[in-house]
């Protein structure tokens, strides 16, 4: 049986990875109705949550409500979960061909899953929270920078002001500027 449709049929419910014993009874090619009694039989190899547990009313409708169209009708007992300690053990209690197939199929995917979840992929958020970071730190010393350039800049064009305000005090306090243009002589102007 293929990885992804094993996949599909696992939930997580009460905290746990489990299979449905429906699905896990459709797998391995038996009625549910026989797969519960081998249980039953061997009772003391599921006993503890952590094997397997009977699904409640409010579970069940909340596992129903996740699907479009209900692969469940109308059912007399609630479903019983298994978990991944509970398939495995279900090797033990079914022992064809088939079951230790499906068995290592199951497995296989319970494990793919558990490390999907150990190494979950690359935290997307927490790269573009890191990237910002950065970016503002070089925004904040390039914005450093050009204050320091323009305080440079001002003190340069003080000095420039500076220099220019001396020079043109000292042009003034040298020599009178000749007049341009046509000047009349006060002095001796004589009539023709």
């Amino acid at each position: 049986m293929e990885l992804e449709i094993i996949q599909s049929k696992i939930y997580e419910i009460r905290g746990y990875k489990v299979m449905l014993d429906r699905d896990l009874a459709e797998m391995y090619g038996v009625e549910t109705k026989v797969l519960n009694q081998a249980i039953k039989r061997n009772y003391d190899r599921f006993e503890g949550e952590d094997f397997m547990f009977q699904l409640t009313k409010e579970e069940l409708e909340i596992l129903r409500s996740q699907f479009v169209t209900s692969r469940w009708g109308g059912t007399r007992y609630l479903p019983i979960a298994f978990t991944e300690l509970g398939v495995a053990m279900l090797s033990s209690v079914l022992s064809s061909k088939t079951a230790i197939q499906i068995n290592r199929g199951i497995m296989r995917a319970f494990i793919t899953i558990r490390q999907l979840v150990l190494n979950a992929p690359v935290d997307r958020v927490g790269e573009l929270q890191n990237e910002m970071k950065e970016l503002k730190q070089c925004i904040e010393e390039m914005f450093a920078d050009q204050n320091d350039i323009n305080e440079d800049t001002r003190m340069q064009l003080d000095i420039i002001s500076q220099s220019l305000a001396e020079l043109q005090s000292k042009k003034k306090e040298e020599t009178p500027r000749r007049p341009v243009g046509y000047v009349i002589p006060k002095e001796g102007l004589t009539s023709i």
